[in-house]
């Protein structure tokens, strides 16, 4: 363990200087880091937008000092984010001339993008990219995945494979897919086109996480392999019987 990485401290659950949150989606603001006896989220760091620097992870070490961290919460004292009303939004709209604030755990309510991908750019509500395939769904169209119906139109919760451009699917639903599927894993639903598919939805702010899918890990499969090994029949019509059923397999 670095000096720069240290232990969690016992307690009371702290709180992320940056979102102000001590409870927050570890899969959209990252885990939490105590760099220097200060308490902040991965993804909090990254999308802050007052660093001179980009945060680096190198080795296990953090290359950020703890001054250039206070420095970026002294700067963002003042500033409101848009969604909650609070102050302390460290974000801010990428978008020259744009002065709107946001903290991280607030962006998807708010309608933000925040691109989970170097160089880490953040989007207010009236910025955020949409896609620019050109396709409207069907009337009844449902999303493929939870089957309930998408809007009528391309917005900020309804997407669509920019590869086919027959599969819809909400954004909630598309999101909590990549965070199972994982970088590797991760393909449209339909006509698993990963290349175009990956790269259009991070454009719109899905977190697709660098790590193998879910289901490949904790020896999800173990189960297929096993044999059954008795009889279940209420009459056993083996000629030697149950026993010697079980005993042959």
């Amino acid at each position: 363990m670095s000096h720069r990485e240290e232990e969690a401290p016992r307690g009371r659950e702290p709180a992320c200087l940056l979102c102000q949150r001590s409870e927050a989606n570890l899969d959209i603001c990252g885990e939490k880091l105590f760099i220097h006896g200060l308490c902040a989220h991965e993804f909090c760091l990254f999308f802050a937008t007052n660093f001179p620097d980009r945060p680096v992870h190198r080795g296990g070490l953090w290359c950020l000092p703890s001054w250039e961290i206070r420095a970026v919460v002294s700067l963002a004292a003042q500033q409101i984010c848009c969604i909650c009303g609070q102050r302390g939004a460290t974000i801010s709209c990428c978008r020259r001339n744009c002065d709107l604030s946001f903290h991280l755990p607030c962006a998807k309510q708010g309608g933000c993008v925040t691109q989970f991908c170097r160089p880490f750019r953040a989007f207010c509500p009236a910025h955020s990219p949409e896609q620019a395939v050109e396709a409207t769904p069907e009337p009844g169209t449902q999303c493929l995945i939870c089957m309930e119906p998408v809007e009528d139109r391309k917005t900020f919760n309804t997407l669509v494979c920019p590869a086919c451009k027959t599969t819809w699917f909400h954004r909630d639903c598309i999101q909590g897919q990549a965070l199972h599927a994982g970088r590797f894993s991760f393909q449209c639903p339909l006509c698993r086109n990963d290349e175009a598919f990956i790269r259009d939805m991070f454009t719109v702010g899905i977190q697709i996480p660098l790590r193998p899918p879910s289901w490949g890990s904790f020896n999800a499969f173990d189960e297929m392999g096993d044999r059954h090994r008795h009889c279940d029949a209420s009459e056993c019509l083996f000629p030697g019987g149950r026993q010697e059923a079980e005993e042959e397999g």
